[in-house]
């Protein structure tokens, strides 16, 4: 809090397939128990970590060969990885090589089974796990074991209407099951409660543009512990923070 420059604690040599290099990192999480960083090195086909501690000069791969885009953990250590190739989501535990379909691996396709572009994942306490569909411009929810999902916002078609989503992105589920949901192709954050059959715009939905109440398209999201909300807006090359009543 109050830097006004970043630290490099993973890459920063240009990109390329190095052990000291990411290329086209989509998504990073810290695990706590290692004290370390994960990252899906999308362009690199691959997740690696990066231990935290000074002096790390490169990181160590998990996991080869998956087109990963979206990362989670769960409170048993669980990593799940959204594959956006094979359109499904897996679960490993660390140090596993193969892991566990645990959504979608029907193939592409719209199907309750189905994924088209899976990419932001979240995953609650009880091992539900939530994610956005791309290329089908819904969010999806699979129960713990469930053979298929259910669609949780939009699923509409892609549009502007309150009922619909368009390239949902950023993904976040509180503990009553109200969905955060970042729409890379309407500028705005939806919010839609459990059960609900349409969501409210939180903020952006003003068209595209540099202005405070304005995104130029948007991505991931984040909550911090007091409740501010943090969007990443690719197009404007910024991070905002709002106050979420």
């Amino acid at each position: 809090m109050g830097d006004t420059n970043g630290q490099v604690v993973a890459g920063g040599n240009n990109y390329g397939n190095r052990l000291d290099q990411l290329w086209l990192p989509s998504d990073v999480l810290i695990d706590k128990e290692t004290d370390s960083l994960i990252i899906c090195d999308l362009g690199n086909e691959r997740v690696v970590r990066w231990s935290r501690r000074s002096g790390t000069t490169q990181g160590e791969i998990l996991i080869n060969d998956i087109r990963c885009f979206g990362l989670a953990m769960d409170d048993q250590r669980y990593l799940y990885i959204s594959d956006t190739e094979k359109d499904e989501v897996r679960r490993y535990q660390i140090g596993d090589k193969n892991g566990t379909i645990v959504a979608g691996g029907s193939g592409e396709g719209a199907g309750l089974n189905q994924f088209n572009w899976p990419t932001y994942i979240f995953v609650d306490q009880q091992q539900t796990i939530y994610v956005s569909d791309y290329n089908n411009h819904r969010v999806m929810k699979w129960n713990k074991g469930a053979n298929e999902g259910i669609v949780v916002a939009g699923g509409k078609g892609n549009g502007n209407a309150l009922t619909q989503l368009y390239i949902p992105q950023g993904l976040f589920v509180d503990t009553l099951g109200t969905i955060y949901v970042a729409e890379f192709g309407n500028h705005r954050v939806m919010r839609w409660p459990k059960g609900a059959k349409q969501g409210t715009v939180i903020v952006g939905g003003n068209s595209y543009g540099q202005g405070a109440n304005q995104f130029n398209y948007l991505q991931g999201l984040s909550f911090d512990r007091h409740g501010n909300l943090y969007v990443v807006d690719p197009g404007n090359h910024r991070v905002q923070r709002f106050s979420i009543e």
